[in-house]
């Protein structure tokens, strides 16, 4: 009796012990699941992610672009879609926008989009804005209206024909969450907390070293298919190449971000894919109107003919940009102007110098004039190795017809003190993209604090263009909005403060289990539509 009672208990024994692994098993089972379904992917930025501020401009713009939303968004061909307006009305003067709001958003922490929420937001930029003088939508409007919890009015001072496509752009008109306002409601000095209604929510952050953002649950649209994005502080591009290779990281993503051999090598690992966008920006020299030997049209016009930027896009871009011509490419609207193209023409350029009195002393490889060596100081971020190598390659080539190139290299907050102060004979620049071109770098060329500015601020005509510009911003008909624009460009091409280089483009690179990368415009990582094999 005994013995089938032990004999009992060890069966009882051996069926709870078989069930508990089978539980285990189970357990274990689950978790590979719930892992394998977790999608995450590891992305490089050369910068910190900064405050995520959606009303300031200390911020990295793709992360402000995960978090934050506007009333509507620039869509494929320049196409202004709905994004939390669901719909708007114009008046019939062209000065009061009333935006229907899309039902059943919510921000990231629970919280109901309202009308009150969009003014709150539009109210505090206007609060501050001379911090946003520079966008001339800020300028235009004059009060804000809450309708009903649905619907939000905006009154405008005078018609402003880019008023909707400027409601796109990534700052400072995004919506923050009504609990990411600080107590005294002042954006301009700092917010509680990144609060949107976009598809990603900031979950942790180490400033210098990295960010992760997660899937927004709450996200109204279309949810990722990736359920984290870790975003690793990586300043050198190489470095971040090293680390794709390694497998540290999934993708490198925009211009700038590689040198342009680091690309073309990532390119040939069979490993990885390597994509590359249509024209987005302009590269530019701005040339300084206002200082020194650049004050005469004719030495700007000889740097225009100087340049074989052929030769720079060959062999130095490595074909992955397109020559430029004009500040804009003619795909962008109002400027198919058909401006003259300044080919390369050594011969020429020199004899704008000689016409000018610059003349080559015998034995000497420099003109003068008047005692002064004709020199020209040539300012870039010294770690961007692209820009650096073009500026060699213009050193050598202005030396050819006897102008000297100093080359200023400096870190980035010296080299924007230059552009804001206007410290500099020649000077990089690069222009927006959609959707800010044209409207909104040409209403920025008002504003001192631009380099674009101070390299027009020597022109008798400055007075004139920005009026003109002025002007075309309120235009209500096409075709002087057409004229004025003809105007404004022409004027400023005829001038030649403007250098173009090339048409920029952007550039990804990932392992092959990494799929949907696209582009969209030049300040964006659209991680949306991104999955992993």
């Amino acid at each position: 009796m005994k013995r089938q009672q032990l004999a009992n208990l060890i069966i009882t024994l051996l069926l709870t012990m078989s069930l508990l692994g089978g539980c285990s098993q189970k357990t274990s089972t689950e978790k590979s699941t719930a892992q394998t379904a977790e999608k995450v992917i590891t992305i490089s930025s050369p910068d910190d992610i900064g405050t995520l501020n959606p009303h300031k401009y200390n911020s990295e713009m793709y992360a402000q672009y995960f978090v934050y939303e506007n009333l509507l968004t620039y869509g494929e061909n320049g196409k202004l879609e709905s994004c939390l307006a669901e719909s708007w009305d114009i008046s019939q003067d062209d000065k009061i926008y009333t935006f229907h709001l899309r039902k059943g958003v919510k921000f990231s922490d629970g919280s109901e989009l309202t009308a009150d929420v969009v003014k709150k937001n539009y109210d505090a930029v206007l609060k501050a804005k001379d911090d946003h003088s520079w966008l001339e939508l800020i300028n235009q409007i004059d009060k804000t209206e809450v309708v009903n919890a649905s619907t939000f009015k905006l009154y405008l001072k005078n018609t402003y024909y880019p008023a909707l496509q400027e409601l796109t752009l990534v700052r400072p008109m995004r919506i923050l969450g009504a609990a990411g306002f600080p107590t005294d409601g002042d954006t301009a000095k700092e917010i509680k907390s990144p609060i949107g209604t976009g598809p990603w929510v900031l979950s942790e952050h180490k400033k210098g070293e990295y960010a992760i953002f997660t899937r927004n649950e709450n996200y109204w649209g279309i949810k990722p298919k990736l359920s984290k994005v870790i975003v690793k502080v990586i300043p050198d591009g190489e470095t971040a190449a090293a680390a794709l290779e390694k497998g540290d990281i999934d993708l490198i993503y925009g211009n700038g971000v590689l040198s342009i051999d680091t690309f073309k090598e990532l390119k040939k690992n069979a490993q990885l894919e390597a994509l590359q966008s249509a024209p987005m920006t302009t590269r530019v020299i701005g040339v300084n109107s206002n200082k020194g030997a650049t004050k005469d049209l004719a030495v700007r016009l000889a740097l225009q003919y100087g340049v074989d930027k052929q030769n720079i896009v060959d062999n130095i871009l490595y074909g992955t940009e397109k020559k430029a011509d004009t500040l804009f490419a003619e795909s962008f609207p109002y400027c198919r102007l058909g401006l003259e193209a300044r080919n390369y023409d050594p011969t020429k350029a020199a004899k704008y110098l000689e016409d000018a009195g610059w003349k080559i002393p015998s034995e000497k490889d420099y003109r003068e004039k008047d005692g002064q060596i004709l020199q020209l100081d040539l300012c870039f971020v010294a770690d961007d190795s692209i820009t650096k190598s073009i500026s060699e390659d213009l050193q050598a080539e202005f030396k050819k017809i006897g102008l000297k190139i100093n080359l200023i290299g400096e870190e980035k907050n010296s080299f924007s003190d230059r552009q804001k102060k206007g410290n500099f004979d020649l000077i990089f620049g690069e222009s927006w993209g959609a959707p800010y071109d044209p409207h909104s770098y040409v209403s920025s060329f008002r504003e001192p604090s631009h380099f674009d500015y101070q390299a027009q601020l020597g022109l008798p005509m400055k007075k004139t263009i920005d009026e003109n510009i002025t002007n075309v911003l309120i235009s209500t008909d096409e075709t002087s909005r057409q004229k004025l624009y003809d105007d404004i460009l022409r004027t400023l091409h005829e001038q030649s403060v403007y250098l173009p280089i090339s048409y920029r483009t952007n550039v990804a690179v990932g392992n092959k289990k990494v799929t949907g990368v696209t582009f969209t415009v030049a300040n964006e990582v659209p991680l949306l539509n991104v999955d992993l094999k």
